[in-house]
């Protein structure tokens, strides 16, 4: 069968191809960066890859009229102020290309919609159910709440919250009750239902065999970790006060912070589980499944993460736009040097960030990331997906990378802080040699005012990094400077 595929880059969408590719379909994956899409190797040939933009209806003339099943996993939440509109008009955009097509069903990932009381993201939720459910194909609607799995959104911040606070004075919200379920039941039902008729033009709720408050869940995870935490709810903390709270001790960014507090005040428990018995799917508990994503990042096979996702960062933009690096009307530092011993210093790249740190004067980094998080930036907490690889559309703390060719031995980084301007810092080497080039654009006198004062601070840290990469700690730097014309 052929199966349309949308958010081939998103979390879950990644872990889907491999398992439909595995069973035999031909798989049409949408995307709207193809420079963001790294599959792995044992799918890249099996494969078909259609580069569009859902909020773009001219885009989507180029969806192959023949596939006989799609999904639909885009999602919008907190990427704008407007997200609810997106989403819309996407879904209509979608709809009207898919009923050219010969489309049998479509299945869409939505959230738990059953309170009466339904926050901005589920409204939009169900707003995009309602346009798709208009089709001339059947649609399968999987409503799910909290996912459980490495890299999952809900994983790492549960995770940051318990790893890092012995002692929560938290929300009142704590106290919502939910319905967890692993990332493994959720691929699990979402293959379940393609072409299976009893799921034609019908939603399910889905979640595992418990049902937890946002406490017991903190609580549970740290259990596993074998923690001791102590939590104290409060009713004193605004929803603003409760977004700062999370977005400062979470690697969130402060636009989804607030969209998640927005629906934590929601109950997202599943009204019935029928789906997991049509299916004859046995749920992994809370626990099992915190213990499986352990197992993941322990091998450092984690498949993807909410944080490459563009959400993460500050803005929404295409690789393209930006992989070349502009000359006119920028600064640039720029430091060589020779290489002791090459293939070290590769591995050394292709490290940096993360928990490994930026090698030299790692303080200071730090201080720029909390400084970041202070005026409403990434920050470092983002950290990195995998510990020694990296790939176009990662996030590497506040980097978003947008291109790394370990054999080339070039890796290119634009930056995702809060800048009066544009950043990118390239790392290449070449006959024998490293070159490192931070390039900033200023915007406007603050930007250029901006430049001048770091640029004590960057000459220090850059120096310090390129002799850390190199090896080499008993030779100048070849270093010179280019002001922005």
């Amino acid at each position: 069968m052929k199966i349309l595929l949308t958010g081939a880059t998103g979390y879950i969408g990644k872990r889907l191809l491999p398992v439909l590719v595995d069973q035999g379909h031909v798989v049409v994956c949408s995307v709207r960066d193809k420079n963001k899409f790294h599959p792995e190797r044992s799918v890249r040939d099996k494969i078909q890859i259609i580069e569009n933009d859902l909020t773009k209806k001219e885009s989507l003339d180029n969806i192959p009229k023949d596939i006989d099943f799609a999904y639909y996993l885009v999602h919008s939440m907190a990427a704008t102020k407007k997200y609810e509109e997106l989403e819309k008009q996407s879904a209509i955009n979608f709809r009207e290309a898919l009923n050219k097509t010969n489309v049998r069903q479509v299945i869409y990932l939505s959230g738990i919609v059953n309170s009466q009381t339904l926050s901005r993201h589920l409204k939009s939720r169900k707003n995009v159910e309602t346009e798709l459910a208009k089709g001339t194909y059947s649609l399968t609607t999987v409503r799910a709440g909290i996912i459980i799995g490495s890299g999952s959104a809900s994983f790492e911040i549960i995770r940051d919250l318990v790893e890092k606070l012995p002692v929560m004075i938290a929300p009142q919200w704590l106290k919502t009750k939910c319905q967890p379920i692993g990332i493994t039941d959720v691929i699990k039902i979402l293959t379940g239902v393609l072409n299976n008729k009893k799921t034609f033009n019908k939603s399910f709720d889905i979640g595992g065999d418990e049902v937890l408050t946002y406490k017991e869940m903190l609580l549970q995870f740290a259990s596993v970790r074998g923690l001791k935490r102590y939590i104290r709810t409060v009713p004193v903390m605004t929803p603003r006060l409760s977004s700062y709270w999370l977005y400062f001790v979470t690697s969130t960014s402060y636009k989804l912070a607030t969209s998640l507090v927005d629906s934590m005040k929601v109950e997202v428990v599943a009204s019935d589980n029928e789906i997991l018995e049509l299916l004859g799917i046995k749920p992994l508990s809370y626990k099992e499944s915190i213990q499986r994503a352990f197992k993941k990042i322990e091998q450092n096979s984690i498949v993807s993460s909410w944080k490459d996702s563009t959400v993460s960062g500050r803005l929404e933009y295409k690789i393209s736009d930006y992989i070349k690096v502009p000359e006119f009307g920028c600064f640039k530092d720029i430091q060589r040097r020779d290489i002791e011993h090459i293939p070290s210093c590769k591995n050394k790249i292709w490290r940096i960030g993360g928990e490994t740190g930026w090698y030299y004067a790692n303080w200071l980094w730090e201080v720029r990331g909390f400084l970041d998080k202070v005026f409403g930036g990434v920050g470092l907490r983002r950290g990195r997906t995998n510990p020694v690889n990296i790939q176009a559309g990662d996030t590497l703390d506040f980097w978003r990378v947008l291109y790394a060719d370990k054999e080339e031995g070039r890796l290119l980084l634009f930056a995702e802080m809060k800048l009066p301007g544009e950043a990118w810092l390239e790392f290449q080497i070449e006959d024998g040699y490293l070159v490192q080039t931070a390039t900033f654009r200023p915007k406007g006198l603050l930007g250029r005012l901006y430049w001048l004062s770091v640029f004590p601070f960057h000459r220090f840290i850059f120096r310090g990094l390129i002799t850390e990469l190199t090896g080499k700690d008993n030779r100048e730097v070849e270093h010179s400077v280019k002001a922005g014309v």
